[in-house]
């Protein structure tokens, strides 16, 4: 039986998640069309018939996480530039919180702007957002928020991050708050029942934050490492598997396969009821293997950098089970790495007082991870 303090952790988690009330439920689309720029096609062309698409994209992916250098790989973007301009929420609620709107009202920030290597058909989502935190010294990460994230969530963490000599790119991933296409409320696009679609955001995302780091370089950050929660600890994991200019990861929430949080999580749901009509768990997992952070664990290992691990005892988004599943990875490649569990949930761990304790940890462990 689960304990009183249990129960209370996941009544709350469910109040939690029940905020967000315009969740859409989108049937199974296969989104063929989305790979047609994709490398590791292996002598497919753009408008050649796919035939069964489950099994063209079981395929592709196979050979993406055979190829995955070349997968992840991309052409530096030569119009990087600082845009200053007033704060705005971007709240992905149906009712945005009035009191935050004026409270960012008139204020103004740095972003650096730049147009994405991986395409979409979307203008808005293809100009690359990040909010600059700068400061002294030669450290500095790339923060990703969680999914469905307004744009001034993390922006305290990144503060404090300043006050510890670490300067910080706060990345709009794709689909989320500037880069959201007029057609959505929510960042959608980005985790979907879209198979191609979901595969090429992930794809975008971490491209563009390998063209980040690109940026710092050029700024003279030489000692760059990155913050990642929740969908956005994904995207930070295959990053830092292909770039060796990581050197610090911190990976706030953790887990194996997107198929897994996709079917198991509470917060996706909606996106499970539109894709179990079709297709079940075990397929989806080949379908979405290129995207998984447990495809990589072997480049992530190439490299030699110290990680942190935080999960939540009572996540229903990111099963503790999945991280547990995480950790006995970094165990047994034996990589330099940290691990803490929070008494809490996946939404609760951004209440307080777990949201004060999640942050300590991370500034704690960025302090000193990178060394002197």
């Amino acid at each position: 039986m689960p304990s009183r303090y249990a129960k209370w952790m996941n009544d709350w988690e469910h109040r939690l998640t029940s905020v967000d009330n315009n969740r859409v439920v989108r049937p199974l689309e296969w989104g063929v069309e989305w790979s047609r720029d994709w490398p590791c096609r292996n002598g497919w062309q753009p408008g050649q018939p796919a035939g069964d698409p489950e099994k063209f994209f079981v395929d592709f992916n196979r050979r993406i996480v055979a190829s995955s250098d070349e997968f992840y790989s991309y052409t530096r973007p030569s119009d990087f530039r600082l845009e200053k301009r007033e704060v705005q929420v971007f709240s992905t609620r149906e009712a945005p919180d009035l009191k935050l709107e004026a409270r960012v009202k008139g204020t103004f920030a740095e972003f650096l702007r730049f147009t994405a290597p991986v395409k979409t058909p979307y203008p808005e989502n293809d100009l690359v957002n990040a909010r600059w935190f700068p400061a002294r010294g030669r450290r500095a990460v790339i923060l990703l928020p969680h999914w469905n994230s307004d744009a001034i969530s993390y922006v305290s963490l990144c503060r404090v991050l300043n006050l510890l000599g670490i300067a910080v790119l706060r990345l709009s991933m794709p689909y989320h708050d500037i880069r959201m296409p007029a057609e959505i409320r929510r960042a959608d696009y980005a985790v979907s029942a879209n198979i191609g679609r979901t595969l090429h955001a992930v794809r975008q995302g971490v491209v563009d934050i390998r063209c980040c780091l690109d940026w710092l370089g050029q700024q003279g950050y030489s000692q760059l490492g990155i913050v990642g929660t929740s969908l956005g600890s994904c995207y930070a994991f295959i990053a830092a598997a292909h770039d060796p200019r990581i050197r610090v990861a911190a990976f706030n929430h953790a887990s194996t396969y997107v198929a897994d949080v996709v079917w198991r999580g509470q917060s996706t749901r909606h996106i499970r009821e539109g894709l179990e009509r079709e297709i079940d768990l075990d397929r989806l997992r080949r379908m979405w293997l290129a995207v998984s952070p447990m495809s990589y664990f072997d480049r992530f290992s190439r490299w030699p950098r110290k990680s942190l691990i935080i999960y939540a005892k009572y996540d229903l988004t990111f099963l503790p089970d999945l991280s547990r599943q995480v950790v006995d990875e970094f165990v047994r490649h034996e990589l330099d790495h940290k691990v803490v569990v929070l008494p809490c949930g996946h939404y609760t761990m951004g209440e307080a007082p777990y949201s004060y304790v999640d942050g300590w940890h991370l500034a704690s462990f960025l302090r000193t991870a990178f060394g002197n």
